[in-house]
């Protein structure tokens, strides 16, 4: 509550009027009224000390909150890093997991082909071994994947556009029915191939029956002239279609003039030669 010193100076000065002299009383109304003006100007600068003070605090709570929340953004974040951290380290453990099984999986392959390698060079030798230098010019043998294929060529085994076998092919498919009956595990798929020139014979319709004669012919060969059981043998004709190059040369044609004997071996027994591949 505001007390005006003025009334009461007033008063003060009236009662003391008669006891004071005009110089006094002057002095004094000019002291009152320079405390009068300090007093006015002290109101006002509380007024805006007053003001600033509670702007100050508005500002302060405000800032409070601000850093409240920023204090809970910060927790959150900090969680979230955790959790990123946590789940980061398990995926690092299993991409660590997965390349050690990565590199066990390599080394089987390669031991696998090792393997794989050393079941066909042991096949090519076994079966190229015992031909003759000129046998080795009709006869071509590649080992794939534990598959043997012999192409013996079309001038060795037959006479022209005949399914017949010639007596000079003999010694050759005794050769090739010894390394059979040595794997007698092993399935045998003999496969007739002609050129595209269309047979002309009268017993012969197309060079599909002419394919399929010629394997045949072999099979029959095989078993009956060398003791290949056939239970284990396959005769296939496929005309044409299978070519090796180009029917547009006579070499290209005499090249795809074949029959090819594939010997292979049943499935879960070539597994155990090469070894299982994992299951994953």
């Amino acid at each position: 509550m505001k007390v005006s010193i003025f009334p009461l100076v007033l008063i003060a000065g009236t009662t003391m009027f008669s006891c004071v002299s005009q110089k006094k009383y002057d002095e004094l109304s000019s002291r009152f009224n320079s405390v009068y003006s300090e007093n006015q100007g002290c109101q006002t600068e509380l007024a805006v000390a007053k003001s600033k003070l509670a702007s100050f605090e508005n500002s302060y709570s405000q800032s409070e909150n601000t850093v409240n929340k920023e204090r809970d953004q910060v927790r959150e974040l900090q969680k979230l890093l955790n959790n990123c951290i946590e789940g980061g380290n398990k995926n690092v453990a299993e991409l660590v997991k997965e390349i050690n099984e990565s590199n066990k999986y390599i080394k089987h392959l390669v031991n696998t082909k090792n393997k794989s390698d050393s079941l066909n060079m042991v096949l090519t030798n076994n079966l190229t071994r015992s031909l003759s230098k000129s046998e080795a010019n009709d006869v071509d043998v590649q080992v794939l994947k534990g598959v043997v294929y012999i192409s013996l060529s079309d001038n060795m085994l037959y006479k022209s556009g005949s399914y017949e076998i010639s007596p000079a092919a003999g010694e050759t498919l005794r050769k090739i029915a010894k390394i059979i009956n040595d794997y007698k595990d092993y399935d045998v798929l003999i496969e007739g191939n002609t050129d595209n020139v269309p047979i002309s014979k009268t017993n012969i319709r197309n060079n599909w029956d002419l394919s399929a004669l010629r394997a045949s012919s072999v099979v029959q060969a095989l078993q009956n002239q060398f003791g290949v059981d056939g239970k284990r043998m396959t005769a296939g004709g496929r005309g044409e279609y299978n070519p090796l190059t180009s029917n547009a040369s006579e070499e290209g044609r005499s090249k795809n003039r074949r029959t090819q004997i594939i010997i292979l071996p049943k499935l879960d027994q070539f597994m155990e030669l090469i070894g299982q591949a994992p299951k994953d």
